[in-house]
Protein backbone atom coordinates (compact mmCIF):
# COMPACT_ATOMS: atom_id res chain seq x y z
CA UNK A 1 0.00 0.00 0.00
CA UNK A 2 1.23 3.49 -0.59
CA UNK A 3 0.17 6.98 -1.13
CA UNK A 4 1.44 9.27 -4.24
CA UNK A 5 1.86 12.72 -4.07
CA UNK A 6 0.76 15.43 -6.72
CA UNK A 7 3.05 14.87 -9.81
CA UNK A 8 1.93 17.77 -12.30
CA UNK A 9 1.31 21.70 -10.31
CA UNK A 10 -1.51 21.72 -13.42
CA UNK A 11 -3.06 18.91 -13.00
CA UNK A 12 -2.43 18.05 -9.04
CA UNK A 13 -3.03 14.37 -8.14
CA UNK A 14 -2.89 12.18 -5.26
CA UNK A 15 -3.66 8.80 -4.68
CA UNK A 16 -5.64 7.93 -1.33
CA UNK A 17 -4.55 4.51 0.49
CA UNK A 18 -4.91 0.91 -2.00
CA UNK A 19 -1.96 -0.49 -4.05
CA UNK A 20 0.58 1.69 -5.87
CA UNK A 21 -0.32 3.10 -9.53
CA UNK A 22 1.74 5.31 -11.84
CA UNK A 23 1.68 8.08 -14.05
CA UNK A 24 2.71 8.09 -17.26
CA UNK A 25 3.54 11.33 -19.10
CA UNK A 26 3.89 11.72 -22.86
CA UNK A 27 6.46 14.29 -22.94
CA UNK A 28 9.45 14.87 -20.13
CA UNK A 29 9.47 11.23 -18.88
CA UNK A 30 12.82 12.39 -17.23
CA UNK A 31 11.56 11.31 -13.42
CA UNK A 32 11.85 14.47 -10.57
CA UNK A 33 11.29 17.64 -12.98
CA UNK A 34 11.23 17.59 -16.67
CA UNK A 35 9.23 19.73 -19.43
CA UNK A 36 5.15 20.21 -18.91
CA UNK A 37 3.75 17.21 -19.70
CA UNK A 38 1.21 17.11 -22.65
CA UNK A 39 -0.51 13.74 -22.07
CA UNK A 40 -1.46 11.69 -19.05
CA UNK A 41 -2.41 8.35 -18.56
CA UNK A 42 -2.68 6.39 -15.43
CA UNK A 43 -2.50 2.87 -14.57
CA UNK A 44 -2.41 0.59 -11.26
CA UNK A 45 0.53 -1.60 -10.41
CA UNK A 46 -2.11 -4.33 -9.32
CA UNK A 47 -5.29 -4.55 -10.72
CA UNK A 48 -6.58 -6.76 -8.31
CA UNK A 49 -5.94 -4.05 -5.69
CA UNK A 50 -6.85 -0.45 -7.92
CA UNK A 51 -5.00 2.57 -7.06
CA UNK A 52 -7.25 5.95 -6.41
CA UNK A 53 -6.44 9.12 -8.53
CA UNK A 54 -7.81 12.47 -7.63
CA UNK A 55 -7.64 15.22 -9.94
CA UNK A 56 -7.63 18.92 -9.31
CA UNK A 57 -6.74 21.51 -11.97
CA UNK A 58 -7.32 25.54 -12.38
CA UNK A 59 -6.71 27.69 -15.58
CA UNK A 60 -3.14 28.20 -16.18
CA UNK A 61 -1.36 31.35 -17.57
CA UNK A 62 1.83 30.01 -17.62
CA UNK A 63 3.84 26.56 -17.56
CA UNK A 64 6.03 25.12 -14.83
CA UNK A 65 8.02 22.03 -14.96
CA UNK A 66 6.21 19.16 -14.11
CA UNK A 67 7.59 17.74 -10.79
CA UNK A 68 7.06 14.50 -9.12
CA UNK A 69 6.59 14.50 -5.18
CA UNK A 70 6.27 11.19 -2.97
CA UNK A 71 4.22 11.24 -0.38
CA UNK A 72 5.72 12.84 2.78
CA UNK A 73 8.36 14.51 0.82
CA UNK A 74 6.12 17.76 0.98
CA UNK A 75 6.58 20.98 3.94
CA UNK A 76 5.22 19.45 6.77
CA UNK A 77 3.53 21.18 9.58
CA UNK A 78 2.67 19.72 12.52
CA UNK A 79 -0.42 21.74 14.09
CA UNK A 80 -3.43 21.64 16.50
CA UNK A 81 -3.52 20.01 20.02
CA UNK A 82 -4.95 16.75 21.37
CA UNK A 83 -7.16 18.86 24.02
CA UNK A 84 -8.64 20.89 21.51
CA UNK A 85 -9.13 17.12 19.59
CA UNK A 86 -7.28 18.47 16.47
CA UNK A 87 -3.77 17.82 16.48
CA UNK A 88 -2.87 17.16 12.40
CA UNK A 89 -0.07 16.77 10.57
CA UNK A 90 0.04 18.91 7.31
CA UNK A 91 2.23 18.23 4.24
CA UNK A 92 2.32 21.58 1.55
CA UNK A 93 3.24 19.71 -1.52
CA UNK A 94 2.12 22.57 -4.18
CA UNK A 95 2.68 25.95 -3.02
CA UNK A 96 5.00 28.95 -3.22
CA UNK A 97 7.89 27.11 -1.62
CA UNK A 98 7.38 23.87 -3.03
CA UNK A 99 6.33 22.54 -6.80
CA UNK A 100 5.13 25.07 -8.53
CA UNK A 101 1.92 26.45 -9.88
CA UNK A 102 -0.02 29.31 -11.93
CA UNK A 103 -3.13 29.12 -9.09
CA UNK A 104 -3.27 25.97 -7.05
CA UNK A 105 -1.86 25.52 -3.72
CA UNK A 106 -2.37 22.02 -2.80
CA UNK A 107 -1.37 19.11 0.03
CA UNK A 108 -2.86 16.69 2.88
CA UNK A 109 -3.71 16.49 6.58
CA UNK A 110 -4.06 13.85 8.27
CA UNK A 111 -5.32 13.64 11.85
CA UNK A 112 -3.76 11.62 14.82
CA UNK A 113 -5.55 9.26 16.60
CA UNK A 114 -8.60 10.84 18.84
CA UNK A 115 -8.29 14.09 17.09
CA UNK A 116 -11.44 14.82 14.94
CA UNK A 117 -11.87 18.42 14.48
CA UNK A 118 -9.77 19.14 10.52
CA UNK A 119 -9.18 22.88 11.72
CA UNK A 120 -10.93 25.03 14.15
CA UNK A 121 -11.37 27.89 14.31
CA UNK A 122 -12.67 27.86 10.97
CA UNK A 123 -11.45 30.58 8.24
CA UNK A 124 -12.08 31.98 4.85
CA UNK A 125 -9.87 33.38 2.47
CA UNK A 126 -11.18 36.23 -0.18
CA UNK A 127 -9.03 35.28 -3.16
CA UNK A 128 -9.38 31.80 -3.57
CA UNK A 129 -11.40 28.80 -3.07
CA UNK A 130 -10.81 25.51 -1.17
CA UNK A 131 -11.87 22.00 -2.11
CA UNK A 132 -11.79 18.95 0.39
CA UNK A 133 -11.10 15.32 -0.79
CA UNK A 134 -11.56 13.35 2.59
CA UNK A 135 -10.14 9.62 3.13
CA UNK A 136 -9.05 6.99 5.36
CA UNK A 137 -12.26 7.11 6.94
CA UNK A 138 -13.92 3.86 7.93
CA UNK A 139 -16.74 2.51 6.63
CA UNK A 140 -19.02 3.53 9.19
CA UNK A 141 -17.56 6.55 10.13
CA UNK A 142 -19.09 10.43 8.63
CA UNK A 143 -17.30 13.55 8.81
CA UNK A 144 -20.21 17.11 9.28
CA UNK A 145 -18.48 19.49 7.40
CA UNK A 146 -19.61 23.26 8.23
CA UNK A 147 -19.79 25.67 5.05
CA UNK A 148 -21.35 28.76 4.53
CA UNK A 149 -20.75 32.27 5.99
CA UNK A 150 -19.53 31.70 9.24
CA UNK A 151 -22.58 33.93 11.01
CA UNK A 152 -25.28 31.24 8.70
CA UNK A 153 -23.80 27.97 7.98
CA UNK A 154 -24.72 24.88 7.08
CA UNK A 155 -23.31 21.06 7.17
CA UNK A 156 -22.93 18.40 4.65
CA UNK A 157 -22.49 14.41 5.94
CA UNK A 158 -19.27 12.97 4.20
CA UNK A 159 -18.58 9.84 3.71
CA UNK A 160 -14.97 8.17 2.42
CA UNK A 161 -13.76 9.38 -0.75
CA UNK A 162 -16.28 12.32 -0.76
CA UNK A 163 -15.30 15.79 -1.96
CA UNK A 164 -16.70 19.39 -0.86
CA UNK A 165 -16.26 22.65 -2.91
CA UNK A 166 -16.39 25.77 -0.66
CA UNK A 167 -16.74 28.88 -2.56
CA UNK A 168 -14.27 31.72 -1.67
CA UNK A 169 -16.46 33.59 0.52
CA UNK A 170 -17.49 30.55 2.35
CA UNK A 171 -16.30 29.11 6.16
CA UNK A 172 -14.85 25.49 6.01
CA UNK A 173 -14.67 22.70 9.05
CA UNK A 174 -15.47 19.79 10.23
CA UNK A 175 -15.71 16.93 12.39
CA UNK A 176 -15.24 13.04 12.25
CA UNK A 177 -16.50 10.27 14.44
CA UNK A 178 -13.09 8.91 14.02
CA UNK A 179 -9.98 10.54 12.93
CA UNK A 180 -9.22 10.24 8.97
CA UNK A 181 -7.21 11.92 6.31
CA UNK A 182 -8.32 14.78 3.38
CA UNK A 183 -6.67 16.33 0.53
CA UNK A 184 -7.10 20.24 0.38
CA UNK A 185 -6.50 21.77 -2.79
CA UNK A 186 -6.69 25.91 -3.07
CA UNK A 187 -7.11 27.84 -6.43
CA UNK A 188 -6.94 31.85 -6.78
CA UNK A 189 -4.43 34.17 -7.50
CA UNK A 190 -3.22 34.42 -3.64
CA UNK A 191 -1.19 31.64 -2.59
CA UNK A 192 -0.07 32.85 0.74
CA UNK A 193 -1.26 29.29 2.31
CA UNK A 194 -1.52 31.57 5.88
CA UNK A 195 -3.48 34.51 4.59
CA UNK A 196 -7.02 33.14 5.83
CA UNK A 197 -9.65 34.90 7.84
CA UNK A 198 -10.39 32.91 10.95
CA UNK A 199 -14.15 32.86 12.66
CA UNK A 200 -13.89 32.06 16.21
CA UNK A 201 -16.14 29.45 17.58
CA UNK A 202 -18.15 31.88 19.69
CA UNK A 203 -19.05 33.84 16.26
CA UNK A 204 -20.00 30.59 14.42
CA UNK A 205 -23.95 30.36 13.83
CA UNK A 206 -26.22 27.75 12.15
CA UNK A 207 -29.01 28.92 9.66
CA UNK A 208 -30.03 32.57 9.41
CA UNK A 209 -28.18 34.68 11.49
CA UNK A 210 -30.53 36.36 14.64
CA UNK A 211 -32.19 39.82 13.19
CA UNK A 212 -31.41 42.38 15.91
CA UNK A 213 -34.78 43.79 17.76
Amino acid sequence: MGRAAPTAPRCARHRPRRAAGRAVRGRGRTPGTSSPAEHVTFASSDTATPARFYGFSAPAHTTYPTTLVHAGEGNVRELGEQRTSNRRTLNQYIHADGVKSCQVVMGVTSLHEGSMWNTMPAHTHDRRMEAYLYFDLPEDARVLHLMGEPTETRHIVIANEQAVISPSWSGHSGVGTSAYSFVWAMAGENQSFDDMDHAQVTEIRWGAAPRSV
